[in-house]
């Protein structure tokens, strides 16, 4: 309240001011933008002190209920709408944020401030109808106003989601997200990926897990079509016309005063109360009832440590915590700032605290059991867990005792004794590789003898093909779905921790562009994959053969080009954890029954939180080629890493050609080389596979390469983020950023040399090697 009060002294002059008009800008030190009725208004502020702020919504009610989470500097920070369409925020330090750029120059154009607290920009017709050109309402932070919406858009892949607060002062995306679930109907909210809570279904109205008061006089509306499924709310007539929903950093969901959910009372073991969840993963220490409650006051250090992490958010303390038998509770350094103290217990007396000092949260059992009762629970327990030993034993043994009967049998019969050494007899190392399968993760572990059945024990009639990792196979489930199996050769490089990563990673993955991994087998040392099926094979079945590569006329390579985009800034941005694939190339783009692409292998992915940005290995792994110079040199990987390879995929879908190959000798070997000097004679066309020239848009293909260019820079920084590629992709307007000379590239004077003294070129000319340190990634 106090921030609006603040804002309203600013305001009081211009405040029927409602739109920004083509020409128009508003920075920090000008009076913002309000709605009509002052409702909302719009403008720079300056939330957590120094130099930077961030462009903001408020509202009399929520103090901030959307805001473009870069910041920009304090004394230059200018919001533009120019005269050719473009919205923008600039400083002198950084790119320019584009909020929306037009495909071409659009001169009747206007960005208005509703009393619905959505920022839109519109196109004015002379019949005197508008087109909605971008809103607000499609990028939330953690607030959901009435008639904003959760859930997807199916036409560009894009997910609408409320993101908690990383901390009090430092904006999403947080440790929380509040999702539309519509298959089930339900809202739910995840931790880092775990589902943690969720509402119920939705009938009569109402959600069975929100309070009453929260749902009092409001109206859901739930939308499921082709184009998109979402859910939003309204409220009555005469509500408040300012009713929110916000998810904090500490795991609430509030409208106001009244609670719509308490997920802070989750913990894991309650799958009863509330909505909360039950997690398969809670430590054996923890039991119903402990929780954590805040207390002021001092632990005395006479048998308790501490120890300290500076980058840590309130939940992420309070999650770490949880996990540790020997933490006993945390306190954060500063409400406003990453970083809280843990405290262990290291011996077996009862901690003290003095009722004065600091604000801690401490863990405490809220259930006042009677001590005989815990006594009998525990004796009831494990008499029951011995009872359960036993039968699983007299099962194994039984088990045990009838493989020698099957020895004896037919040749068909030896499948199902396969199955009966998958069951009894694994490594010690797969039986924890599987428990882990179990936490959570919801694949589904098929039997090795259904997997033999589907493929008709891997007969070469169902063989798909042959890739590095090993053979792939075509099979049907008795369901009569159809099914790929990847079964992973015993020599492949692929260990039993590239495996899990790419199991428990695309099992969290859920985009239109990624494929679905539908479950596993494991049998032995063999590991197995079982994906949907795709029916139209790799992109690069089509793209480099010059028969085939004709049925891909430029209308669907620019889909396809759109469709990978869309799937790498999901894993990058908007994943619930960011995700470097690291092996993008058109073989591990998969393409359905509409031609829509869909990335797959994620045997080589790595996986940060939204916070991390770049890491080392010295295990490089990916395709000669594809690799950014910064990893293939040093090790170096990031988003940008996945820049460049899909700029090296965007020029191969353009030319029809491999990155690595000899082209004409008056011009550089490789095609980033060769693009670029084409791109330096103005002569782009040249590049365009010939079997696709009559089909082109020459504006679409020029824009094409001109990306394709600023990812192959040398340097990572220059590079664009996938965010900015979809935006140069979908919006029609010039690119401002000019490309630089790209990495890897042969000069032609540097070529004429190596041909005069080499000879004539072949497909593997000038091939760049890398060496692979067999070690781990670090």
């Amino acid at each position: 309240m106090y921030l609006w009060l603040w804002w309203s002294t600013r305001i009081h002059v211009e405040a029927a001011n409602d739109t920004l008009n083509p020409g128009g800008t508003l920075n920090y030190t000008t009076t913002g933008i309000c709605s009509k009725k002052v409702t909302y208004c719009l403008g720079f502020i300056q939330l957590t002190g120094g130099e930077n702020v961030y462009l903001v919504i408020i509202s009399n009610k929520s103090p901030e209920v959307w805001m473009k989470n870069r910041p920009v500097d304090k004394d230059s920070a200018v919001l533009s709408l120019n005269r050719s369409g473009v919205l923008k925020i600039e400083s002198q330090h950084g790119k320019p944020i584009i909020l929306y750029s037009p495909p071409k120059a659009i001169y009747n154009t206007k960005a208005t401030l509703l009393d619905t607290g959505n920022f839109v920009l519109q196109q004015l017709h002379p019949n005197g109808t508008n087109t909605l050109l971008w809103q607000s309402f499609d990028y939330p932070t953690d607030t959901l106003l009435p008639t904003q919406k959760l859930g997807v858009n199916h036409k560009t892949g894009h997910r609408w989601l409320v993101f908690s607060w990383f901390t009090n002062a430092l904006g999403p995306p947080g440790a929380f997200s509040l999702e539309w679930e519509h298959v089930e109907q339900e809202l739910i909210v995840r931790r880092r990926g775990k589902v943690c809570w969720r509402s119920g279904k939705l009938r009569n109205n109402r959600f069975e897990y929100i309070s009453e008061d929260a749902q009092r006089r409001l109206k859901y509306t739930l939308v499921s079509n082709g184009d998109e499924n979402s859910f939003s709310f309204t409220t009555a007539k005469n509500e408040d016309p300012v009713r929110t929903w916000t998810l904090s950093n500490h795991l609430l969901i509030f409208d106001g005063e009244v609670y719509v959910a308490r997920a802070d009372l989750c913990y894991g073991y309650n799958n009863t109360d509330g909505g909360c969840q039950r997690w398969q993963d809670i430590p054996k220490c923890r039991n119903p009832g402990d929780v954590f409650q805040k207390h002021t006051g001092f632990i005395r250090f006479n048998n308790v440590s501490a120890e300290e992490n500076i980058s840590y958010g309130h939940s992420d303390c309070e999650a770490s915590c949880w996990s540790n038998c020997t933490c006993i509770g945390f306190m954060d350094f500063n409400p406003n700032e990453p970083g809280c103290i843990f405290f262990h217990l290291i011996s077996a007396e009862n901690f003290t605290y003095n009722r004065t000092g600091y604000e801690l949260y401490l863990l405490v059992n809220t259930l006042s059991l009677h001590k005989g009762t815990k006594k009998w629970t525990w004796i009831v327990a494990v008499a029951a867990a011995a009872l359960l030993a036993i039968c699983l034993l007299t099962i194994c043994l039984a088990l045990k005792k009838r493989k020698y009967v099957f020895q004896e049998k037919k040749s068909q019969r030896k499948v199902t004794k396969m199955a009966y050494l998958a069951t009894c007899s694994r490594s010690s190392t797969m039986e924890d590789f599987e428990d882990d399968l179990k936490k959570g993760h919801g694949l589904t572990v098929f039997n090795y003898t259904s997997v033999m059945e589907a493929t008709n024990r891997f007969s070469s009639e169902n063989k798909l093909g042959q890739g590095g990792f090993g053979p792939v196979y075509k099979g049907i489930l008795p369901t009569g779905q159809q099914i790929v199996v990847k079964r992973l050769s015993k020599t492949f490089g692929q260990g039993i921790v590239e495996f899990k990563n790419e199991l428990t990673l695309i099992c969290e993955l859920q985009h239109m562009n990624l494929v679905q991994l539908l479950g596993c087998c494991i049998y032995e040392e063999e590991k197995i994959l079982i994906y949907e099926y795709m029916p139209n094979k790799s992109l690069d079945f089509y793209l480099f053969d010059g028969t085939r590569g004709k049925l891909l006329d430029w209308k669907k390579r620019f889909k396809i080009i759109e469709g990978i985009s869309q799937g790498l800034l999901y894993l990058h941005k908007y994943s619930r954890l960011k995700v470097i694939h690291r092996d993008m190339k058109a073989s591990n783009i998969l393409l359905n029954e509409n031609m829509n692409p869909k990335i797959s292998d994620f045997g080589m992915a790595r996986i940060f939180t939204q916070h991390e940005s770049a890491s080392n290995t010295n295990r490089i792994v990916g395709t000669h080629g594809y690799m950014s110079p910064e990893y293939m040199m040093e090790g170096a990987f990031s988003t940008k890493s996945d820049v460049y390879s899909f700029g090296v995929l965007l020029l191969e879908i353009v030319s029809g050609r491999r990155s690595l190959g000899c082209y004409d000798v008056d011009r550089p070997l490789n095609l980033i080389g060769h693009t670029w000097e084409l791109w330096k004679e103005g002569a782009c066309s040249e590049l365009v596979d010939p079997s696709i020239k009559e089909s082109i848009d020459p504006d679409e293909v020029q824009r094409c390469i001109h990306i394709g260019l600023l990812c192959v820079e040398h340097y990572a920084d220059d590079r664009p983020t996938m965010f900015e590629i979809v935006s140069m992709l979908n919006n029609k307007s010039a690119i401002v950023s000019l490309p630089q000379t790209p990495a890897f590239y042969v000069g032609k004077k540097i070529l004429h040399e190596n041909l005069s003294s080499k000879g004539s070129c072949t497909d593997s000319a000038l091939e760049i090697t890398a060496s692979t340190i067999d070690m781990t990634d670090s």
